[in-house]
This record gives structure tokens, sequence and C-alpha cells, in this order.
């Protein structure tokens, strides 16, 4: 029995600010990523990603990049969906270089997973927040894009 839903409940693209580097703090190599905006497409749900969400990056000392990464979704009828995703990001040496530079990668040659979950009091949307999500993301130039799974 497969743990997450055959097909995307969800595919998000959001689109990307340059990245705000902070350099090397006791944490690791901090990065701030702002979010613009974007498009939120899925069988039960269509909206638009707000500006003002972000992406707070740690790139840790072993290469992998940690993610966390909040923004708001309005529905196509209005509704606000806070979504809260927290994932890692690592490859090949070269390919986290070219990623590094904004360029666009096969997703096939780095993994980038994340744990996704929602909060909203739409009630159209309300079905979200009973779940928890796992998405599969790939970095193109300014932009990502993500394709949420339910977990079952």
């Amino acid at each position: 029995m497969s743990m997450l839903s055959e097909k995307p409940i969800l595919v998000i693209r959001a689109e990307l600010a340059d990245i705000l580097k902070f350099g090397a703090t006791p944490y690791g190599e901090r990065r701030i990523v702002n979010i613009l905006g974007g498009t939120v497409e899925g069988p039960k749900l269509k909206g638009k990603i707000l500006p003002g969400g972000a992406d707070w990056q740690i790139v840790r000392a072993d290469g992998v990049v940690d993610l966390r990464a909040r923004y708001t979704v309005e529905t196509d009828a209005g509704g606000h969906i806070l979504v809260n995703s927290e994932g890692l990001r690592h490859g090949p040496p070269e390919v986290m270089a070219r990623l590094a530079r904004d360029e666009t990668v096969d997703p096939a040659l780095y993994y980038f997973r994340a744990f996704m979950r929602f909060e909203t009091a739409d009630p159209a949307a309300s079905w979200l927040n009973r779940i928890l999500a796992i998405g599969r993301g790939s970095r193109e130039n300014r932009a990502v894009r993500i394709e949420v799974h339910e977990v079952l």
C-alpha cells in the first residue's frame, strides 16, 4: 500500500526574488529567498501565492540546504491558506553550484523534498487542516515548482 497519493493534490509554482546571502553564520551559510507570487493548481483548489512569504535557508557544513518556507495562498474564491514547508535539497557539488547561480537544472540530478502543513479558516479548503503532505520540488530560474502529495 502506498503512503502517498498517486497524483499530486496540488502543484505549486512560486516566483522568487534574488537570493539574499547573509554569509557564514554560527549555524551555517544563511540565505533568505523572498516569495514574490505564483500559482497553485489542483483538482480541489486553485489560487495564487501572495507576495510576502519567504524561504529561510541554511547551507549546512555537509552541503545540504535546509529549507523552511512560509507563505500565503489566496484561493480563487477568496479564502486564505497558510503554507508551512520544511525540506532538504542536496546533490553533487557541481549541481548545487548551478542551483546557487539560479540555473534551471534537471530535478533528477538532485534531491528536493519538503514536509508540508496547511492552515485555513476557509470552509471550502478546510480539508487541508487535516492532512500532511510531501512535496517534490524542482528549482527553476527565479522560481520553484512543487508537486504536493497527500500522506495517506
